[in-house]
């Protein structure tokens, strides 16, 4: 697990602390009830603020998982 993985797995577990972390890397909106639109927002400002990085508008409807996030996160650390 490299430390963007370790950085978002953190914020998943302080944003939905009863969901164990063996879980989290498979977590999507559409697999976990308590991921609702505020629950979303929470996610991604504490993933944004972990990171220095606020997300765009439109990556709030993209962003539905954690490999999703993952995935854009690593993109944004190889282009910078």
């Amino acid at each position: 697990m490299n430390d963007i993985q370790k950085r978002v797995l953190r914020c998943f577990s302080n944003v939905f602390p009863d969901l164990p972390e063996k879980e989290i890397p498979r977590a999507s909106t559409a697999s976990l009830a308590a991921w609702d639109s505020l629950t979303h927002i929470t996610l991604l400002a504490s993933i944004a603020e972990e990171f220095g990085q606020p997300f765009e508008v439109e990556d709030y409807g993209e962003l539905v998982s954690y490999p999703l996030i993952v995935d854009r996160l690593e993109n944004r650390a190889h282009r910078a």
